[in-house]
């Protein structure tokens, strides 16, 4: 499991105001629980397989899962067996721009630091409540932090895909659409994702590598002039003609014999 399609909106400029935290061992006396805190968020750090839903919508859980829920949510776990748990109940505060978090997310390889984190926090609740949600705050950062990291990930990696099958596809009639569907995004996003992450259109980007491996096919190898043209997709030889110069400075022919 990645991050779950629930979200939720978080504003993290001001420190929480932790109420109660500890490490909670649910399931021995029922396997079924529900809960709802009207005035509090919950920010949980799992160490167990079962089932969450919150408002309806339900989520697988393993060991190394954190899940921040909002106030007033409905919430029911299922669980296996002896479940352990690192919680803190707490109070957001309003300012800072909201940033869009997984009710649900696989902290991964954040785990550790974050379990230490929740313990120090825990650890420090009774004595310094400052230094406790100075804790729970670092805790919040590094789950918006994650969100975003994954977001960047998917991103990158449908664009890295939509280069991929561009290189391999170049002797083909490809298509922005085509394209898209091969990366796994919708066309609108596709363009979206390509120009921020390579600042060029993904129209563009064809006609850049055509016209690179072009001049490459027409300076190192012998191949006539229509084949490199339909090698890099384009058949029709004025329209070759016409992208060479525009490109490339320079009709094929004179491309060939630069430098010669």
């Amino acid at each position: 499991m990645g991050e779950s399609a629930q979200r939720v909106p978080v504003r993290l400029d001001e420190p929480p105001r932790v109420v109660n935290s500890g490490a909670s061992v649910h399931g021995t006396a029922a396997l079924r629980e529900r809960f709802l805190l009207p005035d509090l968020w919950q920010l949980h750090l799992y160490g167990y397989e079962a089932e969450l839903t919150v408002d309806g919508v339900v989520h697988a859980l393993r060991p190394g899962c954190v899940s921040l829920i909002p106030p007033g949510a409905k919430v029911q776990y299922v669980y296996r067996g002896p479940s352990e748990h690192l919680y803190a109940h707490l109070r957001l505060g309003g300012r800072g721009p909201a940033r869009s978090v997984p009710v649900v997310q696989d902290a991964g390889a954040d785990t550790p630091v974050l379990s230490g984190l929740m313990l120090q926090a825990i650890a420090a609740a009774p004595h310094t409540p400052a230094r406790s949600s100075a804790e729970v705050w670092a805790v919040l950062w590094r789950v918006a932090q994650l969100a975003e990291r994954v977001a960047a990930g998917q991103r990158q990696n449908a664009v890295a895909t939509a280069i991929a099958y561009i290189e391999s596809h170049l002797a083909s009639a490809l298509t922005v659409p085509e394209v898209a569907r091969a990366a796994g995004v919708s066309h609108n996003h596709l363009t979206r994702l390509f120009r921020a992450e390579t600042g060029s259109t993904v129209v563009a980007h064809i006609r850049r590598r055509r016209m690179e491996r072009a001049r490459h096919l027409l300076r190192e190898s012998t191949m006539s002039i229509p084949a490199v043209a339909a090698s890099v997709g384009i058949g029709d030889l004025q329209a070759f003609n016409k992208t060479c110069r525009r490109e490339l400075g320079a009709s094929p022919r004179a491309v060939r014999t630069a430098d010669r």
